[in-house]
């Protein structure tokens, strides 16, 4: 947890200056285009260490190097082989994978959870090379004012709204995938590149049925939460696996990409590199059970008011009331040697009043709390909140809690100052607890059936659906005896 870093702004304006025609590579056709090859290498040099910070890159060389290995062959096979091509595993549980101007692909280890074989992770890295060699990026900030480009540019390239918000410059356009038309192009290139390599370009559409169906569910989720979705390009509601376009031009790369040679779909040497893997927040990200967060790598742990819904989102832990008017957020950030709690506090609201200022001692850790006057709530409005900063392990984990009405903040205080006290160091048999939910193999037998796995999963909402997700058996089918399924333990 941390606070996050402002991309950077002048990239953008610099690709702004220069305008001029351009071929494009797949398409063989000239271009109207606002920036060159190489300001497109600069643009995702420049955003790849902040995409990094804001993901994290997943700890796991083996998988990384796995990935990496067809990314390479995909791009040595594709429309840009002279461009260097860097592929990366992000640490998060997303459904998601996006790909930065110059050859920077990301892929999460949440969209590697639901692929079920080396062709559907073919497809989806193909998908996002398609993007960069059809030069997506570019042609479609062409089209964007200068006032907006920033934000427009980072929500397509990652459909993530927090990202384009960070960009900080004027307009607040946002755009989630590229739209169908490019959408469309990707999936072709990607089925053209599945032909290359030897698999069949029939895995795009797989991906896209397996991706929309998981889809479906996550709206469904989120709707009940309260949140906005979180999903893939959000682009499948008007593009799904029945699609006559799609059929269309994975036919006709099936029918103009062949090499002779045919490579199996890899199903088991897939789901063997994937056992492991982490289901939900990673060990790095710390774990929610039940009200109560534990982080193995930072050895902490504090609990949430009973019956509120905790979110344990990249930056912070934010505990909300089921009503939703009250909140209690943690964050954690790297204090100046030498900065006294209060000092720090004090420091972090310039200008803000503070009352009830006090030392506070914690399970044995110092810190210091105190009333913040006006501050800006999560609502859109201000008024006052409780702040709590203690210090642990060359940490300061920062607390504050706050209601929807500055008035109902007495009433609420008592509740968030008793979850603050919570916090502690993990004791040794709490470790274990602290470690997250992973994928297992088993091996289907003939009485095998789903409901029956779903019933002993940690999985706590939809954990039939989500097996049957994960598995590619949605909504509704079994097993067949002799294949590996993905459990969670």
């Amino acid at each position: 947890m941390g606070a996050r870093s402002m991309l950077p702004t002048a990239v953008f304006a610099a690709a702004l200056a220069l305008g001029g025609c351009a071929t494009n590579p797949v398409t063989g056709k000239s271009d109207i285009v606002t920036m060159s090859a190489a300001q497109e290498v600069e643009i995702g040099r420049k955003m790849h260490p902040q995409i990094l910070r804001e993901h994290g890159r997943y700890d796991d060389e083996a998988l990384q190097a796995y990935v990496n290995e067809f990314g390479q062959r995909i791009a040595a096979a594709s429309h840009r082989p002279d461009l260097q091509f860097t592929f990366t595993v992000l640490d998060s549980d997303e459904v998601n994978a996006f790909a930065l101007p110059g050859g920077y692909v990301y892929i999460t280890r949440g969209i590697l959870a639901y692929l079920n074989s080396e062709a559907e992770l073919v497809a989806v890295l193909g998908h996002e090379v398609g993007h960069v060699t059809a030069r997506h990026a570019v042609r479609q900030q062409t089209g964007a004012t200068a006032a907006g480009v920033g934000a427009t540019l980072i929500g397509i390239l990652t459909g993530s709204g927090d990202l384009a918000s960070l960009a900080n410059l004027a307009g607040t356009a946002l755009v989630r995938g590229y739209g169908r038309d490019m959408e469309l192009e990707a999936d072709s290139i990607g089925a053209q590149y599945l032909g290359r390599l030897g698999y069949s370009p029939e895995a795009m559409i797989d991906v896209v049925r397996l991706l929309k169906n998981q889809e479906m569910l996550e709206v469904q989720v989120a709707r009940q939460e309260g949140r906005e979705p979180r999903v893939y390009h959000g682009v499948f509601s008007t593009h799904p696996d029945s699609d006559t376009r799609l059929k269309e031009v994975v036919a006709s790369a099936a029918l103009t990409t062949g090499t002779g040679e045919s490579r199996p779909e890899g199903r088991d040497a897939y789901l063997k590199r994937v056992e492991g893997l982490p289901v939900g927040p990673s060990r790095e990200q710390g774990v929610v059970r039940g009200s109560r967060f534990y982080h193995g790598t930072l050895g902490m742990t504090v609990a949430f008011p009973s019956g509120w819904a905790v979110q344990n989102l990249p930056t912070k832990v934010v505990a909300s009331s089921p009503s939703k008017d009250t909140v209690l957020q943690l964050t954690a950030v790297s204090p100046p040697p030498d900065v006294k709690p209060g000092d720090l506090l004090a420091r972090s609201l310039p200008g803000v009043p503070l009352t009830a200022g006090e030392p506070l001692e914690v399970n044995g850790l110092g810190g210091y709390t105190a009333i913040a006057r006006d501050v800006a709530l999560p609502w859109g409005n201000r008024g006052p909140a409780r702040y709590a900063v203690v210090y642990y392990n060359g940490l300061a984990y920062v607390f504050t809690g706050a209601t929807r009405l500055g008035s109902a903040l007495p009433a609420s205080d008592p509740v968030f100052l008793s979850s603050i006290k919570t916090f502690r160091r993990l004791r040794e048999n709490e470790f274990e607890l602290a470690e997250p939910d992973r994928i297992r193999l088993i091996k289907a037998t003939a009485a095998t059936r789903i409901e029956q796995l779903a019933s002993g999963s940690p999985i706590q909402k939809y954990p039939a659906e989500r097996l049957r997700l994960l598995n590619d058996l949605y909504p509704d089918r079994e097993p067949v005896p002799g294949q590996w399924l993905k459990v969670v333990d």
